[in-house]
């Protein structure tokens, strides 16, 4: 890669940072940059952005729960949404061209059709790196919003396969052979530690065993890498794998996005339909959300997760490549299809920023679509007789609850927005509840008047920031912990609200001398003075 490229998405990145956008949409607009400067991609490019989108789509696996797939709020959602997009945006085409679109106009009503499809997909790449900055990955419209990709992504798979002619080998029956290996990915997973080899494993993992293995039988590689994330989802070590790879696929994901700016040559007319498309992406917001509301989820989650869905996929870019390919369709649709894929991450990203801002100004209008009867995942949460709640279960979390009920006794609760982690911890004895905490409507809805203290242990600060602005609008009058991963962020979340934050590092440190001298009788002398 050139000098150039990071320098320019450097820039562009950290540009964008200092004004509160996604550094993913500087890295988009650094494509367009060196596109107009004359630099196109480039096969090391096309590569890193290859394995980005192969570690990626891995780490999902890595924390998919099947079971969610087969929800009907997933699985019927996407295939109705597909269905009337392509319906509705292809008529909507191809009226544009017989009312004399150039571009358009030579389009026929199957071709208007193929572009719609290419344009009913969302990206997988932008919605689960904006859910995973706000640490939404695991709320309800979060798990809702990643089942409906793969759902997508599998649709856009079997298409890709079944029209370009070419079947997957006769091979592709032995990738039935990774399910009876897993057993041993497990025992390999045990026996290699916590250092250097639990990266590497997970590199192998998605590289060789996953998209090398699909891609050499025929089958897409992409999703040969989310088949084997979910064959060792079930593995404890499957969290410090996906956490391992954060850094590399984040870096890799640098090349997708520099990607997408360096395709195709813009032209005048390109960018003025292309423009349309975007234009028309609030009508995709509003059939996601009116689908999932009627599928008994609150407002609230279905806004979020169809503001999450806001905008168009890698996949169109991916299908609209084999229709060129094919002659079913003009090069110059690439080209398009480019542009409004990045246009829609450039409309998408602050509205997911301010998704939660939104949600509250149109919130008396969005209430009127709820069903009168609430989804199972979103039932009120009793806390009576509960005095002290920790948020987030995780590691820290649980840690924090066991101590303060050994000290205090059992009016405690903890709240976690990971469905699996509640029932381990309910099968363990702990009070634990499913709840998304940055949710307004769940803070309201919850008796908070025999609360004395809230402690949080939540790893993202942006998240912290949110539940702390939410408890100084309710009536909360006890006291608020927040846990810091960097000693920076005390500061912050102490300016925001918090009686006390805590450096997790140091106290973890406090807590290890603590522990020692508790169980360690060892007569030590202190010094006196020279």
């Amino acid at each position: 890669m050139e000098p150039i490229f990071l320098t320019v998405a450097f820039v562009m990145g950290f540009a964008a940072r200092q004004i509160n956008l996604a550094p993913m949409i500087g890295f988009l607009l650094a494509g367009f940059v060196l596109n107009g400067l004359g630099y196109d991609t480039s096969p090391l490019l096309n590569q890193l952005a290859d394995l980005g989108v192969i570690l990626l789509l891995f780490s999902i696996g890595l924390k998919l729960q099947l079971k969610t797939l087969l929800k009907p709020e997933v699985w019927a959602v996407t295939s109705v949404h597909m269905i009337v997009t392509i319906v509705l945006f292809g008529l909507f085409i191809f009226g544009l061209g017989l009312a004399g679109l150039h571009l358009l106009a030579d389009l026929t009503l199957t071709q208007s059709a193929l572009v719609a499809f290419m344009l009913s997909f969302s990206s997988t790449v932008f919605t689960i790196k904006s859910l995973e900055e706000k640490g939404e990955l695991q709320a309800i419209h979060g798990r809702i919003a990643i089942g409906i990709l793969i759902i997508q992504d599998i649709i856009a798979v079997l298409f890709i396969t079944f029209s370009s002619g070419k079947l997957p080998s006769i091979w592709s029956l032995a990738l039935v052979g990774l399910v009876l290996l897993r057993p041993l990915f497990f025992r390999i997973m045990d026996r290699s530690g916590h250092g250097e080899l639990i990266p590497l494993f997970g590199l192998f993992a998605a590289i060789v065993l996953g998209a090398a293995s699909f891609d050499l039988v025929g089958m897409k590689a992409d999703l040969g890498a989310l088949v084997l994330g979910v064959l060792l989802a079930g593995h404890p070590r499957a969290s410090e794998i996906s956490d391992s790879l954060l850094t590399f696929k984040d870096v890799l994901l640098v090349g997708f996005f520099l990607n997408i700016g360096l395709t195709g040559a813009l032209s005048l007319e390109a960018v003025l339909v292309a423009l349309i498309f975007v234009g028309i992406l609030p009508f995709k917001i509003a059939l996601f959300f009116f689908l999932i509301t009627r599928f008994k989820l609150r407002a609230r989650s279905a806004s979020l997760g169809a503001l999450s869905l806001a905008s168009y996929s890698e996949f169109g870019l991916i299908v609209g490549a084999l229709a060129v390919s094919s002659s079913w369709i003009a090069a110059d649709w690439l080209t398009i299809v480019a542009i409004s894929l990045a246009g829609s991450f450039i409309f998408a990203s602050p509205i997911n920023m301010f998704s939660h801002q939104i949600y509250d100004r149109l919130e008396r209008w969005l209430l009127v679509w709820q069903t009168p009867v609430r989804h199972a995942d979103e039932q009120p949460i009793n806390a009576d007789g509960v005095q002290i709640v920790v948020l987030g279960m995780g590691r820290i979390g649980t840690a924090a609850f066991d101590t303060m009920m050994d000290r205090f006794g059992t009016g405690i609760m903890g709240l976690e927005s990971n469905p699996e982690l509640v029932e381990r911890h309910k099968a363990e004895g702990r009070r634990v509840s499913n709840a998304d905490t940055t949710d307004a409507d769940f803070w309201r809805q919850l008796n908070l008047g025999g609360v004395s203290l809230i402690v949080s242990t939540l790893p993202d600060l942006k998240s912290n920031l949110e539940i702390l602005k939410l408890l100084g609008e309710s009536d909360y009058q006890g006291k608020v912990a927040a846990v810091a991963r960097y000693p920076d962020e005390q500061a912050v979340l102490e300016q925001a609200g918090a009686d006390l934050s805590v450096d997790s590092i140091t106290e973890a440190g406090i807590g290890i001398a603590a522990h020692v001298m508790a169980n360690f009788d060892i007569d030590i002398t202190r010094p006196g003075p020279d």
